[in-house]
């Protein structure tokens, strides 16, 4: 294991020099200190965990030191906000510190979010809140434990530095990571902008340092988009089937590498809801629950737009067309899973949609169900859980289908159903009232829930011992938590 001084660079990005970002130095917070660190992402940079609580620490990732080699960037971008095109965004808030080389031969990205105002601030002061870098701390780690693609998040520095949002509160860093920070905005910005030579430079670092197995198709930039498209829909399938709402899917939110990004008002489902809306500034719906499978491919439909000059339209339509069919399979394949199927028939989607359809009309809880699904046998466990529905004539009907096709698929013991069943059903989630909990107690300066949430996050498949309130239905007022875009 590495100390922090041994950490190897190679800022590739930042050598693609000024038209892309703008070098910026971090402004330092007020008396930084560790609030909480991940012993996951840290082995991904080879790091000894217990550096983690050193004063040297809290002070690179707090803004007050910088490693030599570092070359802190602003990047520029652009992208589609609920749909209106922004003609230049960026980096407001937020400083590439610089591309870390591991030990087996991976870049990731050190980008400081909260680092202090960027030429691309837009009358923001640069800053981020200690609740916000919190939930996107918990988030990053725990989709990834989830085996959702994630950046990932290695500490959140806190701090007295006041900072001014709806009130007074304190300022903080967190620390995220990834291969990359390139998003679709990146393309769309130099596409509007109309500088090709840019453009092509950037396509061509994403195509060789990304997509290095496209190079080897007749045509690399219509594979790359080709695998883009199906990452993507392999990725919105993944959130759809376990209920991850996003927020704010706008184009400069969506990674070139289809990782989820940028975390805001973001909330899993409690009781299933498929008009769910995580974000209170969202009055129209337009990143609800069940709205982020077309806007997914919205989402792609620009970036096809800002690649139209290496790719020909019909191609790039072509591509496209392999969205919706993609996010169907996986996300079929997911739900029989979830469902401990493990063969395929013609009438699961049918089955998928009606448990749904019974869900959304009875405010069951959408986690637990398919956790409880798995305890027992298919028929004891149906009969446990039909008191939490309202239509239960409907419901019994679902689970005689259920059973019959539990029946079909196979036979099995019911320990084996269960290991396997629990292997992709969570017991835990980050729940919203959970991180409010945890943020809560940060704000009084006890970060122990914090910390204690984030490990008991980082195994949300096993029953872990002495937690089980972690894994209850959340308090009628913790379902309607307001999440805003605020940070």
């Amino acid at each position: 294991m590495k100390a922090l001084d041994e950490l190897t660079f190679d800022n590739r990005f930042a050598r693609l020099g000024d038209a892309f970002s703008t070098h910026v130095l971090p402004e330092p917070l007020d008396a930084p200190r560790l609030v909480v660190a991940s012993d996951a992402a840290m082995a991904l940079l080879d790091l000894d965990p217990a550096v983690a609580e050193t004063p040297v620490f809290a002070e690179l990732f707090g803004g007050h030191k910088l490693w030599a080699e570092a070359e802190p960037r602003a990047m520029v971008y652009s992208g589609h906000q609920f749909g209106g095109y922004t003609p230049q965004l960026g980096d407001g808030r937020g400083l590439l510190l610089g591309e870390v080389y591991n030990e087996a031969g991976e870049h990731w990205d050190l980008h400081l979010k909260g680092a202090g105002m960027t030429p691309y601030s837009r009358m923001g002061d640069g800053r981020a809140v200690l609740r916000s870098s919190i939930r996107e701390f918990l988030a990053s780690e725990a989709l990834h434990a989830l085996g959702i693609p994630s950046s990932r998040a290695l500490c959140v520095i806190g701090s007295d530095t006041p900072v001014w949002r709806e009130k007074q509160e304190r300022g903080a860093m967190v620390l995220r990571m990834a291969p990359s920070h390139i998003r679709f905005g990146h393309f769309e910005y130099f596409y509007y902008t109309k500088k090709p030579e840019q453009q092509a430079i950037l396509a061509e670092h994403v195509l060789n340092l990304h997509y290095p197995e496209c190079r080897e198709q007749p045509e690399p930039y219509l594979a790359m988009f080709r695998e883009i498209v199906e990452r993507n829909a392999e990725l919105i399938a993944k959130w759809q089937a376990y209920g991850f709402c996003h927020g704010v899917m706008n184009t400069d939110n969506m990674s070139i590498l289809c990782i989820t990004f940028d975390f805001g008002p973001f909330a899993f489902l409690d009781d299933f809801d498929a008009h769910f809306i995580c974000n209170h500034s969202d009055h129209e719906g337009r990143y609800s629950f069940s709205n982020q499978v077309p806007i997914g491919q919205w989402n792609l439909s620009a970036l096809a737009q800002a690649l139209t000059p290496f790719i020909s339209v019909d191609a790039l339509k072509e591509a496209l067309g392999l969205y919706l069919p993609l996010y169907q399979a996986n996300y079929l394949d997911l739900m029989r899973r979830r469902l401990g199927l493990t063969t395929a028939e013609d009438d699961d989607q049918k089955l998928v949609e009606q448990l749904l359809k019974l869900m959304q009309n009875s405010g069951v809880d959408y986690t637990l169900f398919f956790r409880r699904l798995g305890d027992e046998s298919a028929a004891l466990a149906v009969t446990k859980l039909r008191d939490d529905f309202v239509d239960m004539a409907g419901f019994d009907a679902w689970a005689e289908l259920y059973k019959a096709r539990v029946e079909r698929d196979g036979d099995y013991s019911q320990e084996h159903r269960r290991e396997r069943m629990h292997a992709v059903n969570p017991l835990y989630i980050l729940r919203n009232y959970l991180a409010q909990n945890a943020i809560t107690a940060a704000e009084s300066g006890d970060y122990s829930e914090v910390r204690r949430l984030h490990e008991v996050l980082s195994k949300p498949f096993e029953e872990q011992p002495g937690m089980e309130q972690y894994a209850q239905r959340p308090p009628d007022w913790g379902k309607h938590l307001e999440i805003s875009c605020s940070s």
